[in-house]
């Protein structure tokens, strides 16, 4: 066999239930590739970390090759740019010209700073990290995107492990970071500096924390349970019920990585949320599993509290503290928008040391007000009911240069297109809806774990946007699900390629049917580079790639 399990575990075995073994490369596997055993048995002990290393480093390559093209002010770089700049060196964003974009490109961002402040609608945790490659390359277009590039990679990493320890498969969580790596939307939020795959890179990383969370928490359980003569560890209500399961800092963690999502996006309030619910689940689960007879009570008397101390004030406190910034500035007009309003508009409301907070409320209701009433139509709002079958992609950015100009080839007759498009890979979108399908079916009929984290993951991050229907969207917002979908898709990989132990053929037909899909995805991909990364391509090609009217 080319994978075999880690160990055999019986059935009656509770700790192989709680804790399930990891699968690993079988001695088969060193022949087929002519490895000697001894460095297969290396292999075999860092393949957790060389795989992921490998596939993390094809996303990097990918994602910084001409990182600075186009050398332009994408979208809403117009904003995040120059509020990040602003924020790295005055603690708070200020109103900037409006011709000023194209002096920051002619010039390589030698601009004087503004003075006045300006209001903004979103917090400002994603523009510091946007800010931090600024600081290291410049207010130019590869400073700006290059934090994001590093999140988008390393959220890549992220999602190899996160699948890994959910299917104990490197090979499945594997794949799930390569889908990750060629998908188009990904590919393309983590060449351009906007919040919303900061947001995702944060979400991920909460996700991923409560995974490890949710392990060490069931092996804990394990240690503590009997284990009978014949060396099996067996089930014990009592145990089960009582057992205090320590301080988890990994959800402590989670809470860290929520509180930085909603500090970059308010959409992040409803991951916190979800994954406060699922963790919670997740543990009825563990002790259940573990020989409670009622699960659900002793969660609520054990784990329900500390679940929520671990995770809603930790996001708490560290919303507030990315506004560090602009509490300190002055209140005396010169320091952030509204930061002087609890002296003037507020009545004269004062606080004392305090008087922040009233001025912070107040700013932060304005914001609520701004996007539930923001409804002005733009050219590619879409309706979040059409994002999964990419109805209508975003254009960032879109140039027609002529023959011998800006690289378009002096050989085309009539002229060219260069255009960043984004748009999820295809392929790997529509394969996934029918992914979610079988997800959706594991955890409704068989309550697999793995599938209610994946849908989890998905419906925090897609459902909330139903809400309103009446607000101006846009599909590059579902970002931050489409590393659940990715997951879904490896998941629904390990089904087609069936259990290790199957019969050859049934092994042959779906190794045979997962690669023609993979390699469907990869040329996909391939396919749509160009309309991706902005590169100059004839006409007559850039229109090949519009399957659909609403692409235009």
């Amino acid at each position: 066999m080319l994978l075999k399990e880690a160990a055999a575990p019986s059935p009656d075995d509770v700790r192989s239930r709680l804790v399930p073994p990891f699968m690993s490369p079988g001695p088969r596997l060193w022949e087929t590739l002519r490895i000697p055993p001894a460095l297969g048995d290396v292999l075999a002990r860092w393949n957790g970390w060389v795989g992921p290393l490998l596939v993390t480093l094809v996303a990097g390559l990918l994602r910084f090759r001409d990182l600075g093209s186009p050398r332009a002010v994408m979208f809403d770089e117009t904003y995040y740019a120059k509020d990040a700049w602003a924020l790295v060196h005055r603690g708070f964003e200020l109103s900037w010209p409006k011709d000023v974009d194209k002096q920051i490109i002619e010039r390589f961002g030698d601009v004087p700073l503004p003075t006045d402040a300006a209001y903004v609608v979103h917090p400002p945790v994603g523009k510091y990290v946007i800010g931090l490659g600024e600081l290291m390359w410049g207010l130019n277009p590869f400073g700006w995107r290059f934090m994001t590039a590093v999140l988008g990679t390393v959220s890549v990493l992220l999602v190899c492990r996160i699948g890994r320890r959910m299917f104990r498969s490197t090979f499945l969580g594997c794949l799930a970071g390569l889908l990750l790596a060629v998908d188009g939307l990904h590919f393309v939020m983590s060449r351009t500096a906007l919040l919303d795959g900061v947001l995702m890179f944060f979400v991920v990383a909460a996700f991923g924390c409560l995974v490890v969370d949710r392990d060490r928490a069931r092996a804990r359980l394990a240690a503590a349970l009997p284990v009978d003569g014949s060396g099996l560890v067996r089930p014990d209500a009592e145990i089960a019920r009582t057992l205090r399961l320590g301080a988890r800092p990994w959800r402590w963690a989670a809470g860290l990585m929520m509180g930085l999502a909603i500090g970059t996006k308010w959409s992040g309030l409803p991951v916190l949320a979800a994954f406060g619910l699922l963790t919670v689940l997740w543990d009825v689960g563990a002790r259940r599993t573990a020989g409670a007879r009622h699960p659900h009570l002793a969660v609520l008397q054990r784990d329900v509290l500390p679940a929520f101390l671990t995770t809603v004030p930790v996001a708490a406190v560290t919303y507030l503290a990315s506004w560090t910034g602009w509490i300190l500035s002055p209140n005396d007009g010169t320091g952030g928008y509204y930061r002087n309003w609890a002296l003037t508009e507020g009545k004269g409301d004062t606080w004392g040391f305090l008087d922040w907070l009233p001025s912070l409320w107040h700013y932060e209701t304005q914001v609520w007000k701004f996007h539930v009433e923001l409804t002005s139509p733009h050219t590619y709002e879409s309706n979040p009911w059409s994002w999964l079958v990419m109805g209508r992609p975003v254009s960032y950015f879109y140039e027609s240069p002529g023959s011998g100009q800006d690289g378009c080839p002096v050989d085309v007759v009539d002229k060219c297109s260069r255009e960043v498009l984004a748009i999820g890979t295809p392929m790997l979108w529509w394969a996934g809806c029918l992914a979610l399908l079988y997800v959706l079916w594991r955890w409704a009929l068989r309550r697999d774990w793995r599938a209610g984290g994946i849908l989890c993951g998905v419906a925090a991050g897609y459902l909330p946007w139903f809400m309103y229907q009446e607000r101006t969207i846009f599909l590059f917002y579902a970002v931050v699900f489409v590393p659940f979908l990715c997951l879904a898709l490896a998941m629904t990989a390990g089904a087609l390629l069936g259990r290790p132990d199957a019969g050859e053929m049934r092994r042959v037909a779906g190794i045979s049917a997962l690669g023609l899909l993979v390699l469907l995805v990869l040329w996909n991909f391939v396919h749509f580079l160009p309309i991706l990364t902005g590169a100059p391509i004839p006409l007559e090609e850039w229109q090949t790639r519009m399957w659909l009217d609403t692409w235009v």
